[in-house]
């Protein structure tokens, strides 16, 4: 009889939560080289280095925030270090962030090949969470790059901003070239999408073996409709702050461009498209309609935590700007009913650090057209989905579904996702008892405010483990920045 392998250590006492099963299992969990190695009862002490009290409480596989936005704001190797910290306190372990050249990020244009290990260095050293990127092919000559991309850095998936091309960030705009960095004879419209998806379709064909894991991922509003209802909305009195914004970026815009993207992901034979950040009943209708439309498109269907905690009404509204706007109540019940009769594949952040400073216009402070758009959240993720899921009905392994495995198998990650022998150890340790009222002051993030202020949320996140190494307990992130770089697709190890 060979003997016991030495463990690196045992986290005892845990209520495993596993995405694929029913069941919640009281057992220990050892770790060897940053992986689960063994999971049953009563582990035996002797068998590890170091053993790690979980008293009962929840183990949740380490969450894979799939929609995060790092350095749109401030330096990328600065935001890294604080907003991954939030990250870690809000139980992230695998941070998945869209970037592209233009105006914000690195504020430059021309090639992948020279942006993006650029983007590496700066990112090298400076994540408390693993992490990977998807990118935007803004440029025709990024269509080419794709092949590139995923050959040399293992980026499996990418971005359209479908109102990119006639319709700013923030608001109204004519300078759209300028803001993306191309040339004036180039444009960001529906025959660029059309190529991108005649991109990824050559990449898939090129690369069957990675298939699964090659995806695309659309912003849908269409420019056309936001421009004139903002022009219409801007010149209502009777209309503000959130109220204005959802109106001036009317549903039906998000509906309109789902059709669209559908269409061109059907007349591509682009297989794997992912509709982001779904904010409303018209958008969620036309996605679901598309899949009917096209059963052999693989969809998925993304719900960030904003708009599933907030509403027009929210209090602290000119935080809560974002694109595509925050919707009212009626909306978000039926996002939550989606979500309830799964036909929602994850759940993200959206996370995008702006700073108090930047987010509000210093001589309109409440004016909502100069409000910059995006605000930050994974730090309030796990809990978020916890607490309101717990309240209508949504078991912890349907919690796990969506905020891990699902992302992770998506997107190529791998090793993450699930608590499994041979599965990075990636893990958060949740109190479902425990409440707490959501304060920026106590948050990593730079960013100074929340627009989930004041909500009570029931489900704390006590302890955060990345591959093994403790980097939060009890309120405090530890030790330095160790998270790794992920090419994708990463095959488990076994």
């Amino acid at each position: 009889m060979s003997e016991t392998p030495v463990l690196d250590q045992i986290i005892k006492n845990v209520r495993i939560v596993r995405p694929l099963q029913d069941v919640i299992e009281l057992l220990d969990l050892g770790i060897k080289d940053g992986k689960f190695a063994q999971i049953a009862s009563n582990i035996s002490a002797d068998t590890a280095k170091e053993v790690f009290d979980g008293k009962n409480l929840l183990a949740f596989p380490g969450v894979v925030d799939a929609h995060m936005h790092v350095g749109i704001y401030q330096s990328l190797d600065k935001d890294a270090v604080t907003e991954t910290k939030a990250a870690a306190m809000g139980g992230v372990t695998s941070s998945l962030n869209y970037i592209r050249t233009g105006q914000y990020y690195l504020n430059k244009g021309g090639s992948y090949r020279d942006f993006f290990p650029e983007v590496l260095a700066l990112s090298a050293g400076n994540f408390f969470v693993d992490y990977g990127y998807h990118i935007a092919p803004i440029a025709s000559q990024h269509i080419d790059e794709i092949p590139l991309l995923f050959e040399e850095h293992g980026i499996s998936s990418f971005k359209i901003f479908m109102f990119y091309g006639g319709y700013g960030l923030h608001g109204l705009s004519d300078q759209q070239n300028l803001f993306l960095m191309i040339n004036k004879e180039e444009r960001y419209d529906f025959a660029h999408f059309e190529f991108i998806m005649r991109g990824l379709t050559r990449l898939m064909e090129k690369h069957p073996e990675a298939r699964e894991s090659i995806s695309l991922s659309l912003h849908c509003e269409v420019a056309e409709i936001l421009n004139a209802y903002t022009k219409i909305v801007e010149n209502d009195s009777s209309l503000s702050g959130l109220h204005a914004y959802s109106a001036a970026r009317p549903p039906h815009s998000e509906g309109l461009a789902i059709c669209i993207a559908s269409y061109l992901a059907n007349e591509t034979n682009c297989a794997n498209i992912n509709l982001l950040h779904l904010s409303s009943r018209k958008a969620m209708e036309a996605a679901l309609t598309m899949q009917t439309a096209f059963p052999h498109i693989n969809f998925r269907r993304e719900v960030t935590v904003g708009h599933l905690l907030l509403d027009v009404d929210t209090p602290n509204g000119i935080w809560a700007k974002v694109n595509p706007p925050i919707r009212p109540r009626a909306d978000v019940e039926y996002l939550w009913q989606a979500v309830l009769n799964n036909q929602v594949d994850w759940i993200v952040s959206d996370h995008a650090c702006c700073s108090a400073e930047q987010k509000r216009s210093n001589k309109d402070p409440n004016n909502i057209w100069l409000a910059k758009s995006g605000f930050g959240g994974t730090e309030y993720l796990l809990s978020g989905v916890f607490s309101e899921g717990s309240k209508r009905g949504m078991s912890y392994n349907q919690m796990a579904k969506l905020l891990s495995w699902n992302p992770s198998r998506r997107f190529g990650l791998l090793k993450k996702g699930d608590i499994a022998v041979g599965y990075d150890a990636d893990l958060v340790l949740v109190n479902p008892c425990e409440s707490f009222v959501v304060s920026a002051a106590e948050s990593e993030s730079q960013q100074g405010y929340t627009p989930f202020e004041g909500v009570e949320l029931t489900g704390r996140v006590k302890s955060t483990f990345l591959r093994g190494n403790l980097i939060y307990n009890n309120g405090q992130v530890l030790g330095s920045p160790t998270g790794r770089y992920l090419k994708r697709p990463s095959r488990v190890s076994t």
